[in-house]
């Protein structure tokens, strides 16, 4: 019989998901679900930062992805709520889900990806990109 896992601490699961290039690909997704069709363009703005600041955490440079990813997805969900959608019932329509999905991962990226970034150790980082080279020959 296998050893249950001990729990992982919110600090633990902050940082794993700071660190995470999973996390903005997500809200770029769903940015892009919401605002493409019909094309809304300041709301698109966001997308190519997300997925560079996704490219950026894949090439090594954790920390900084992490800045970049707190900055829109934080700016992202503010710019989202200030919205309010017309009747009740749009909030509980597959739109609005998506919506409030967005702006909830929007804020969990913020946290994350700021406490990433202060508290991230850029000397380990540079160790780990000298290490294991992602252009090797």
């Amino acid at each position: 019989m296998a050893t249950p896992e001990p729990p992982k601490s919110v600090r633990t699961r902050l940082d794993a998901w700071g660190k995470s290039s999973f996390a903005p690909t997500g809200l770029a997704t769903l940015v892009t679900a919401l605002h493409f069709r019909p094309l809304q363009v300041r709301p698109m703005l966001f997308v190519p930062i997300l997925l560079f600041s996704s490219y950026a955490n894949l090439q090594g440079f954790k920390i900084d992805s992490a800045g970049i990813t707190a900055a829109a997805s934080g700016t992202y969900a503010l710019l989202a709520m200030r919205r309010r959608p017309g009747a009740f019932m749009n909030r509980f329509s597959i739109r609005g889900i998506v919506r409030g999905s967005a702006v909830g991962l929007g804020l969990i990226n913020a946290a994350a990806g700021g406490w990433v970034y202060a508290t991230g150790n850029r000397e380990r980082e540079k160790a780990e990109r000298q290490d294991n080279p992602r252009w090797a020959e």
